[in-house]
């Protein structure tokens, strides 16, 4: 009896999203003055960076080979922001609001991930990062709310 197994399923659009994040942030540590701010963003690619590594092996699993792309809509928000910024009074909000919306988006390619028949080392990777994907996002909601 062939008994097959599952194979992973979205990472590479989870990568994409993060990557995108991670490029991002990094744009955005040079926009904003605050020292408290500039250490979130740093640790937003930390953990990022880590969660790529993490989900690279699967990546390659699903499509053949890692994934170093960036998922279009965060390109776009980025983009966007830097031009909203330019005309804004509170540009480190700005950067902040539109950073926590990307945040939004890695929860969402997360959970569909998580949504799908995934190979059970995949699973537990998948649920690791997504807690850890909370923490950063309530931790970028608080900060938007502190810069308001």
């Amino acid at each position: 009896m062939n008994t097959q197994r599952p194979q992973a399923q979205n990472i590479a659009e989870i990568i994409k999203v993060m990557q995108g994040g991670i490029d991002f942030y990094q744009e955005a540590q040079k926009e904003v003055d605050t020292d408290y701010v500039q250490s979130a963003f740093q640790r937003m690619i930390r953990e990022k960076k880590k969660a790529i590594e993490d989900l690279q092996p699967f990546a390659i699993n699903e499509q053949g080979e890692p994934e170093d792309d960036s998922h279009w809509m965060v390109d776009l928000r980025k983009h966007y922001t830097k031009l909203i910024g330019t005309f804004s009074s509170e540009e480190e909000h700005t950067y902040v609001k539109q950073l926590e919306e990307v945040e939004d988006k890695v929860l969402e390619v997360l959970d569909d991930a998580l949504g799908k028949t995934q190979p059970t080392e995949c699973m537990e990777v998948l649920r690791r990062i997504r807690a850890a994907a909370q923490q950063l996002h309530d931790e970028m909601k608080a900060l938007q709310q502190a810069t308001a």
